[in-house]
């Protein structure tokens, strides 16, 4: 089994994670009503995603 010889130093292990941050979630315009959304969901204002209207869900219904 693999076990380090040595400790890595704080430094090192920030360099390592120096990658590893969140980024902001990428929003583009909606084409019908100009709504700022994340990049493949459908509308949440106009319920419109790639040029189709899908209708609103019913809260009551599971799935």
């Amino acid at each position: 089994m693999a076990v380090p010889k040595r400790k890595h130093s704080n430094s090192r292990s920030g360099k390592r994670r120096a990658h590893d941050a969140k980024s902001a979630r990428q929003l583009h315009d909606c084409p019908s009503c100009g709504h700022r959304i994340p990049t493949h969901v459908v509308c949440p204002i106009c319920h419109k995603y790639s040029g189709l209207s899908y209708p609103e869900k019913d809260p009551g219904l599971a799935g």
